[in-house]
């Protein structure tokens, strides 16, 4: 799995550098070199403001604060300028112009328990040249109907392209958490495995002893010294924790394969508690400090949907609980069968919606959190979402006693929209 993530890391189209808390460059992927011109050879180990001097800015000491010292994930927009590390647009002919990128800046712990900070870089130039061109041609609508359904198909595709880039942003926030989560019970296993070698070497010590013929009395003292008893004992116990970190550890990867077909566009029948239950599994570290999850399950019948589509609703609704609660608190999760129609319920008690924004929450970009924490898409593409599948999201908050948001989903799509068929 390492190798894999290696290779991932190496051959995606995105910037990650990895720095040390010192802020000292460890490591960064071939898009960085490609796009600065510059060997990792040669900035490993120096101060990522001594090779990026335009990095040094009071935006990413911020950001580097509330990383480093709060253990929060930092996002910026690419609309925010000047750029932390500004690379070339490649694909423009203007000196000077560019890549337009989004950033990410998270901590993490890596293979050995280290503290590190990965500092994500999205190339999104496509996307916003696209909303320009979009803006451009609404300047230009005459009304006439070829004009019109033009527009349409290049909003359509600038939408879609938005959406994407949330799916990104919101994959990467959860990326620590999950590393979090596989790296606890790996590092166990490997402290485990550590323990047992030197359990071995003394059972092999009593097993030359008898092959020696040894005293029974010498044996004993042998056997005594090296607390051969405890050694039986603790034994069983690190086989037992050994395999249940392994089992964690199997739990998470089979959730990330049910979340890695993100572009699955294929309706399907599902069971809407394994898809909650598998993406409790992936935003498991930014629930587990902050609430107790309390399950109420009613009995569902399969669905018919697109289950990938309905876990990203899922893991929006999950992890806008977590960020709502401030102190510990609970999430509530519930469902329910009504003649042709399924719902399923996510509720916090944290700080609840004011009244006057509970209409503009599904806005695209409108958001109440705190610079950094989110986008300001996710309800919105979880709204999109539910409505493609003829469903309806409902939402009731009181101020300083939590929200609740249920899902209305039905159990069967229309025929002209039935298995098999593509969602546009």
């Amino acid at each position: 799995m390492k190798g894999w993530s290696a290779a991932l890391v190496d051959q995606i189209e995105i910037g990650v550098i990895i720095l040390d808390m010192g802020l000292r460059i460890r490591y960064w992927n071939p898009f960085i070199s490609r796009s600065t011109g510059k060997q990792l050879e040669q900035a490993n180990g120096q101060l990522l403001t001594h090779i990026f001097p335009e990095a040094d800015t009071p935006l990413f000491i911020q950001m580097v604060a509330q990383a480093r010292d709060h253990g929060q994930h930092v996002y910026t927009h690419w609309r925010d300028n000047p750029y932390l590390i500004p690379l070339p647009h490649k694909a423009s002919n203007e000196s000077g112009k560019l890549l337009l990128q989004n950033t990410l800046l998270l901590p993490f712990h890596d293979v050995e328990g280290g503290h590190c900070l990965a500092l994500l870089l999205y190339d999104i130039s496509e996307l916003a040249d696209s909303n320009d061109q979009l803006k451009v041609a609404l300047n230009a609508l005459s009304g006439k109907k070829a004009e019109q359904e033009l527009l349409i198909k290049k909003l359509d595709k600038a939408n879609a392209q938005l959406l994407q880039s949330e799916k990104l942003a919101a994959i990467g926030q959860l990326a620590a958490g999950v590393a979090h989560e596989i790296n606890n019970p790996i590092g166990y296993v490997f402290s485990n495995l550590k323990t047992l070698a030197s359990y071995v070497n003394d059972l092999l010590r009593i097993s030359d002893a008898v092959d020696g013929a040894a005293s029974l009395n010498e044996l004993r003292q042998l056997k005594s010294s090296l607390e051969y008893d405890y050694i039986r004992g603790d034994v069983e116990d690190l086989i037992s924790e050994s395999e249940d970190g392994i089992e964690r550890v199997k739990k998470i990867i089979t959730a990330l394969k049910d979340f890695s077909h993100m572009d699955e566009e294929e309706f399907r029948v599902a069971d809407l508690h394994r898809g909650l239950d598998t993406t409790l599994n992936v935003v498991n570290n930014e629930l587990k400090y902050k609430a107790e999850i309390i399950k109420e399950y009613g009995q569902l019948p399969e669905v018919e949907c697109i289950p990938s589509q309905i876990n990203q609703v899922l893991m929006n609704l999950l992890v806008n609980a977590a960020h709502a609660i401030e102190q510990f608190g609970r999430v509530i999760l519930r469902s329910g069968h009504e003649d042709s129609w399924v719902w399923l319920e996510v509720e916090d008690t944290g700080g609840g919606i004011p009244p006057h924004l509970l209409n503009r929450i599904y806005e695209p970009f409108f958001t109440t959190k705190p610079i950094g924490k989110g986008t300001g898409l996710g309800l919105s593409l979880s709204y999109n979402i539910v409505q493609k599948h003829h469903g309806r999201i409902e939402v009731s908050s009181e101020p300083g006693l939590g929200t609740r948001f249920r899902i209305w989903l039905p159990v069967r799509q229309p025929a002209a929209i039935g298995t098999g068929s593509v969602l546009s």
